[in-house]
């Protein structure tokens, strides 16, 4: 009998690459092209995803293939946000200003000058991503 893991347990390598529809190979490069991304390596090198990885992780898929972000211009932006939030799971909107902003608003975002609306526009980008992997869990469930 297999029974799924808990949406917080560690996942693997090829776990995650299903899960963002991302190639290993992939995940290994951007380990080393953000230093966000930590995963607890065990014996043989083997890596395990925290769900705070996998979310870094998501977010860099969206900035990259979705958003047209550069390698330099993702490390720009997460950078600045880990700056100012210390993690990932830290980015709060204040009251709720998320939905005073036009969504059109975020698609003119300038790409190369990370303010606070980029703040909202990566909150927004990580909920969403969220809705989409719970959905992905519960489908395979």
């Amino acid at each position: 009998m297999i029974t799924e893991k808990s949406v917080s347990a560690y996942k693997t390598i090829s776990e995650v690459s299903k899960l963002i529809d991302v190639p290993s190979h992939v995940l290994r490069f951007w380990e080393t092209k953000f230093s966000q991304v930590k995963p607890v390596k065990r014996s043989g090198a083997r890596r395990y995803y925290r769900a705070e990885d996998i979310e870094i992780l998501t977010l860099i898929r969206e900035l990259l293939y979705n958003e047209g972000y550069t390698i330099k211009g993702a490390q720009k932006a997460l950078k600045s946000q880990f700056k100012n939030s210390g993690t990932a799971n830290n980015i709060q909107p204040k009251g709720n200003q998320l939905d005073k902003i036009p969504k059109d608003e975020f698609s003119s975002a300038e790409k190369t000058d990370f303010n606070m609306d980029g703040c909202f526009k990566i909150l927004e980008i990580l909920r969403d991503s969220e809705n989409r992997l719970n959905k992905l869990i519960s489908k395979n469930a």
